[in-house]
């Protein structure tokens, strides 16, 4: 796809069909949370730290696959399709044997997992059986990133929209039988939520395998599984180890303040359980047009195009600003039902909605920051964002997490006030960045390693 292309079909175009396909990566988590909070909120709780686990894993594979979708656009931009094809093989070589390895450290080791988070042990039968068969089989995660990212890259967003939306339909279907032993199947709790999103993952694969081959003539060979460019591996890892490095750093410190919330008992676990499935899907908001940017920056910067890629992010982070305000302010405003569709409980609607309404400052600072780390990495400016991601995250958000939620005895609503302090923080630390034009020397540089012969 030309910039001249690119641009007419315009950042909404792209945009839409990326946030459906992420929305439906968080969806079979959150679908398996809202049906077993029907078997109760202990369960739901003890579902949602194994899931916790298993979305941990999906960002380590998910540092191959934003690699792996940069380094294509820029491939692309220079009308180099033979490069972006020896990518998207690469990658997928690489992504499997990661998720290989991975899913068998799961299943093998998924009670030790648990111990680490100190679950409480009245939540232990629900999340482990959960994480051992989800994490089990996170190969086919590992392999479903790769296949979208390339689909992505090349423009096809609705292809992979679909099929994550296809995904999460069976899923609902087989929740609906499998959860509660409806039609003739046996009732299987959690097993059976876990079984259903293995199931509609697998199923998933073959229909992406399917597409490649269809919209790109895209054939992986089987020597892909073992036989890997060095080059292409730099160049993949170049972006893929500080995206990497700055969402396992997220995670991570997500994981320790979850520790800390599990400090404040069960009601309060269940509460953020519930608020975070909330928080996810505006969060996807921000994550879509920043993806959306991504891709629209690195064709310009494999065709040379710096000053289109400088204007492109100012006008994406007006628009994701926007959304996100009237998007967050129309959540808030149906917090108390949304909250009952989860709990009974009046304890929890009450405080999670009081989150909620803490997330009209939260989530404006969080698509600044995600709309324009997205952009910097896009042009080859990887590092910066994880410098000041992880001293953001863990001298802020940890820090006064601990601070404000346990020492000041301000619970949930402490912590969701550090969540917005370091997205803040951070959003207007890489907004500089990219007004003062450092990374410039980086898309140079990009640009100059595609035309080496």
């Amino acid at each position: 796809m030309n910039t001249n292309k690119l641009q007419k079909l315009g950042l909404f175009a792209i945009t839409w069909p990326i946030f459906i396909e992420q929305l439906s990566h968080i969806l079979p988590g959150m679908i398996d949370i809202f049906m077993i909070s029907h078997l109760g909120d202990a369960a739901a709780a003890g579902v949602s730290v194994a899931n916790q686990i298993v979305v941990f894993f999906i960002v380590l594979f998910s540092f191959v696959g934003l690699g792996c979708s940069v380094v294509i656009t820029h491939y692309l931009g220079a009308q180099d399709k033979t490069g972006a094809e020896r990518v998207a093989t690469t990658a997928v070589g690489v992504n499997f044997w990661l998720g290989a390895i991975i899913s068998a450290l799961t299943f093998a080791f998924s009670n030790q997992m648990l111990g680490l988070l100190q679950l409480p042990t009245a939540l232990l039968p629900y999340a482990q059986p959960f994480l051992a068969l989800m994490g089990g089989t996170l190969f086919l995660e590992a392999l479903n990133i790769i296949f979208g990212s390339v689909l992505r890259a090349h423009g096809h967003t609705r292809d992979a929209m679909g099929v994550a939306l296809g995904m999460n339909l069976l899923n609902i279907g087989l929740n609906f039988v499998l959860i509660f032993g409806h039609l003739g199947f046996p009732e299987l709790g959690v097993v059976g939520a876990a079984l259903s999103t293995v199931i509609s993952r697998a199923l998933a694969c073959l229909v992406f395998i399917w597409l490649l081959k269809r919209r790109l003539h895209l054939r992986v060979p089987f020597s892909a599984f073992w036989q890997f460019s060095s080059d292409i591996i730099k160049k993949i890892l170049h972006i893929g180890i500080p995206s990497a490095g700055e969402n396992l750093s997220w995670w991570t410190s997500f994981m320790v303040i979850t520790y800390f919330i599990a400090q404040m008992g069960e009601t309060s676990m269940a509460t953020f359980t519930y608020a975070m499935q909330l928080s996810m899907i505006m969060m996807m908001l921000s994550i879509s047009i920043g993806i959306g940017t991504e891709i629209m920056i690195g064709h310009f910067i494999g065709a040379g195009e710096i000053e289109l890629a400088y204007r492109q992010l100012l006008r994406s982070l007006r628009v994701g600003i926007a959304v996100t305000i009237v998007t967050t302010g129309i959540v808030v405003l149906f917090a108390s039902n949304l909250f009952s569709l989860f709990s009974s409980n009046p304890a929890i609607i009450a405080s999670g909605a009081i989150l909620l309404r803490v997330s009209l400052l939260l989530e404006p600072g969080r698509t600044f920051n995600l709309v324009v780390i997205n952009s910097l990495r896009a042009t080859g400016d990887a590092y910066f964002p994880l410098y000041v991601g992880i001293f953001s995250m863990w001298g802020i958000a940890v820090s006064l997490a601990g601070l404000f939620g346990i020492y000041f005895g301000w619970g949930l609503v402490g912590v969701w006030c550090a969540f917005a302090i370091d997205e803040w923080v951070r959003g207007i630390l890489m907004y500089r960045r990219w007004k003062s034009r450092a990374w410039e020397k980086h898309a140079h540089a990009t640009r100059a390693a595609l035309l080496r012969p």
